[in-house]
């Protein structure tokens, strides 16, 4: 057993506790054959302290709203985490630990967003989770100058980060430590593990630059830790100037010792992502005393020590609760606000409130887009916007929005610079506050910068609102290195992402309705630069179908005596379509002058709108053959982007007018008529297909 304490700052329980993390991590990853057993073993103490002394948590509670946020950005590590969980009452079993990695667990490779558990964030792409720190950060900044008032600071948490070589490395994190210095945000305080070890070897083969002048640049509080990972004296010193720091985030550079504490593989690259071997965990065993044939073994002093946490995690809130009692009484319009943010109920009735766009103009969808937030954001002020430096393009401040800004933290609106990487993660640690969501805008053909956090918003079921404008080649003379084509089917791709691409400014209100509604994941608004236009909903069926991914536009009867306009919408069912013409976004419009043009002469084409394949395909077959009949097989795809995809849609009869190469610099009218997505061309698509279905 351990008994002598060697490190400054710890007790002999502490490293008792710390010795416990350290094997069960390494064991965790020996159990399953795969992991990273390094990290954790070097940044056991630090984790230690900061989880047990600094972090404000509830284990008994993991939503509690004024907790502090832990993010491990260093994923890798993942088994650190899991171990604080299961020793200070999270619900993580021991079980648990022992079925690391494994089908079905608790505790796979990488942390996956379960706020239950204790996981704020899904932390597997590095630099990702300091990124959604950032955001965290920013959305606690603008949640307390909303709430909070005077003698009721029920908002005061802080968010702390444990990050590593390769967090840093990431270009994700630069961006977004480079915005979190321009704000200020001295309520972020990140634990670099500087190890100087990554998959390759030893970090000096690519990763020399000055990390601590590098964030002096971007105007941090840079801190450094010397030693071999255990100083804790030195490190609370640290941790007590970062949370006495008032105007800057905070980065403590942390230096650590890869697989502290074994003999063979201390500060090793083989210590990254290999398990040690049954060998070399007996000898770390027997060389801190403890009995090598015990594993998975959590001393009974330790337990009790751990669930101090637990206890203290209580009284915080009791304290809190209390706070929160005496706020409501004195601010009950405020604290119910709070109260139907915490649930996840808007504030406004949108039907009430959202535009309606009269026919007879043409008008941008990002446009149309902009109006709408016009009406709804000075009602929703929780929801914070932003841009990637294209405000005026993508439409997306409303009029009288505020900037958020280190001496404004009542903005509403966030200038991200030229960050489309760090703008996606960063709005995704918005969207996990609870309380708080984000929407921010790019280019469509950007969406490519941000894959990576819009993947991870995703594969966690974040509510984040992704703003792609200039959506097709329709955008013009900026030429083929800004006209997205393979961008649709790649987002497509993306399993749980909503892809929505509104046909005019009806269906954009509505995707706007549908994409505030909606909880359970992300949604991606594809928008035009070019004006479409406005669709008779007299004449047209209802664009509030957009709720069901697609539609029947418009049955297109032939012109006879006894049939008007309205008859021409799907209640209509006693004539059989000749064709389907099936088009999103932009290219409806295309639909309909081709279904008018073959009303003319007496073929009846059925224009189905798609804004969302994803809505589509959750509804019910009987529903979804009302809309695309099997029986009719002449069908026509219309989409100003690759084919990928459309098959199952069109089937083997069926014909695409759209893109198969990358655009061209011209205007967007122009690029339209050379590749061929006319009304003209979608005719004669339409009779090939008819006649090859006979």
């Amino acid at each position: 057993m351990s008994v002598t304490v060697k490190n400054p700052g710890l007790s002999e329980i502490d490293e008792r506790c710390i010795e416990t993390i350290r094997f069960l991590s390494m064991e965790g990853v020996q159990k399953a054959n795969a992991g990273h057993p390094g990290m954790p073993m070097g940044m056991a103490s630090a984790a230690y302290v900061l989880w047990t002394k600094y972090i404000k948590q509830n284990p008994s509670n993991p939503r509690w709203h004024n907790r502090d946020r832990f993010v491990l950005s260093a994923g890798h590590g993942s088994m650190l985490l899991y171990s604080l969980l299961h020793l200070t009452g999270y619900d993580i079993t021991l079980d648990d630990l022992k079925s690391f990695r494994q089908w079905g667990s608790k505790t796979p490779g990488h942390p996956e967003y379960e706020p239950d558990r204790g996981i704020e964030v899904t932390t597997g792409p590095l630099g990702q989770g300091v990124s959604n720190a950032v955001g965290m950060a920013i959305a606690q900044k603008y949640i307390a100058n909303h709430f909070n008032r005077d003698g009721f600071p029920i908002i005061d948490y802080n968010i702390y980060v444990i990050a590593s070589d390769g967090d840093l490395q990431e270009g994700v994190a630069s961006e977004a430590g480079s915005l979190a210095g321009h704000l200020g945000l001295d309520n972020l305080i990140v634990v670099y593990d500087d190890n100087h070890i990554s998959i390759d070897g030893s970090t000096d083969l690519s990763f020399t630059e000055d990390r601590a002048k590098r964030f002096e640049a971007y105007g941090w509080n840079v801190l450094v830790v010397e030693g071999d990972g255990n100083d804790m004296a030195a490190f609370e010193k640290a941790m007590e100037n970062a949370k006495a720091e008032k105007q800057r985030p905070t980065i403590i550079k942390f230096r650590s010792h890869i697989a502290f504490g074994s003999p063979n593989k201390q500060d090793t690259a083989g210590a990254h992502g290999t398990p040690l071997g049954d060998d070399e965990i007996r000898l770390i065993k027997e060389k801190f005393g403890w009995d090598p044939e015990k594993s998975f073994y959590v001393p009974d002093e330790v337990k009790t020590h751990m669930q101090k946490v637990q206890a203290e995690g209580k009284k915080a809130q009791a304290a809190w609760d209390k706070l929160f009692a005496g706020y409501a009484k004195k601010y009950p319009e405020l604290a119910a606000q709070f109260e139907d943010a915490a649930a996840g109920r808007l504030p406004v009735d949108l039907d009430k409130i959202l535009p309606a766009f009269e026919p007879g103009s043409s008008l941008a969808t990002r446009k149309a887009s902009g109006k709408v937030l016009a009406e709804l954001m000075p009602k929703m002020p929780l929801i914070l916007g932003g841009s990637a430096d294209l405000t005026p393009s993508n439409n997306t401040r409303w009029p009288d929005a505020k900037d958020f800004q280190k001496d404004a933290r009542d903005g509403r609106y966030l200038r991200y610079g030229i960050r489309e990487h760090a703008m996606g993660a960063i709005m995704n640690g918005i969207s996990v506050s609870g309380l708080a969501r984000a929407f921010g805008g790019t280019f469509l053909v950007f969406s490519d910068y941000m894959r990576g956090a819009i993947r991870v918003a995703a594969l966690s079921k974040y509510p984040t609102i992704f703003v792609f404008t200039h959506d097709s080649i329709g955008i013009g003379e900026d030429g083929p290195t800004h006209q997205p084509v393979e961008h649709f089917p790649a987002l497509r791709a993306i399993p749980n992402l909503l892809v929505i691409r509104p046909a005019d400014a009806n269906e954009t209100a509505q995707a706007w309705k549908y994409a505030l509604e909606h909880r359970d994941g992300p949604v991606a608004l594809l928008l035009t630069r070019q004006g479409c236009p406005v669709l008779d909903q007299d004449k047209y069926a209802s664009a509030a179908n957009l709720s069901k991914g697609a539609y029947v536009l418009w049955h297109g009867l032939p012109a006879r005596e006894g049939i008007t306009a309205k008859m021409a919408v799907p209640r209509d069912r006693h004539a059989t379509p000749d064709v389907l013409l099936l088009a999103t976004g932009s290219e409806v419009s295309v639909a309909l002058g081709a279904a008018e043009a073959l009303a003319k002469e007496g073929i009846v084409a059925q224009v189905v709108s798609m804004p969302c394949w994803e809505l589509f395909e959750k509804q019910s077959q009987k529903y979804k053959n009302s809309v695309i009949p099997p029986a009719v097989k002449a069908r026509i795809g219309i989409e100003a982007g690759v084919e990928l995809g459309w098959h199952k849609y069109l089937g083997e009869k069926g014909l695409f007018i759209g893109m198969s190469s990358f655009g061209a610099s011209a205007p967007g009218k122009v690029c339209f008529e050379k590749y061929g997505i006319t009304a003209e061309n979608v005719v004669k698509a339409a009779k090939k297909s008819m006649a090859n279905s006979d």
